[in-house]
């Protein structure tokens, strides 16, 4: 009598995302194409001529370094969170809060400081509107963040957030990160292309 063995190989595990982690992703990628879509028309735009050139306003240069700041306070919180310190956890996400709110601060200051350059939304020439929309479209993802943030902020308080449940505090960081990644992004594209 002879006995045969099968030999069965154990099944790969899939590869597993949280679904709200998904959703964000794809929620990232559908504004990554939308500010594609926009620079690739600005560049278009501009080639065809009739573009008024105007000074990008100074205030951008400090926006930039106050969302670099805020990105870090974002991961300073992301590792206390990891090893359950709270006072560090809530200093870090506090610190990005101002942080988002100094930076919607300057962008509306900078558009101030376009207005007294003349340069308008409306103002007749293509340049000036785009400069608006990219920075104004931007600002309304910031507001986003920032509430994300209110919230996983309120959770932090309600002790919600901790080295066992980390998957809100992840997700807002990675979504902070990312509009600072593309702040970053637009700012260099306007001085790149604003000569």
């Amino acid at each position: 009598m002879s006995v045969s063995m099968k030999i069965v190989e154990k099944p790969e595990r899939p590869l597993a995302m949280n679904p709200k982690k998904f959703a964000l992703w794809l929620f990232m990628i559908s504004i990554v194409m939308m500010f594609a879509a926009l620079t690739s028309a600005y560049i278009v735009r501009k080639g065809d001529g009739n573009w008024r050139m105007f000074e990008l306003p100074v205030l951008f240069w400090y926006s930039t370094a106050v969302v670099i700041l805020s990105s870090v306070g974002m991961q300073i919180g992301v590792m206390a969170a990891r090893k359950d310190q709270m006072a560090k956890l809530k200093w870090g996400l506090l610190s990005t809060f101002i942080l988002g709110v100094l930076f919607l601060s300057g962008q509306f200051y900078s558009w101030k400081e376009l207005i007294v350059g003349n340069v308008y939304f409306t103002g007749g020439n293509p340049s000036e509107s785009f400069i608006y929309v990219l920075t104004g479209v931007h600002w309304l993802h910031l507001v986003s963040g920032l509430i994300f943030l209110g919230i996983v902020l309120f959770d932090v308080l309600k002790l919600k957030v901790h080295s066992r449940n980390m998957n809100r505090i992840e997700m807002c960081a990675t979504y902070w990160h990312f509009l600072g990644g593309l702040w970053v992004y637009l700012f260099a594209f306007l001085l790149y292309n604003h000569q």
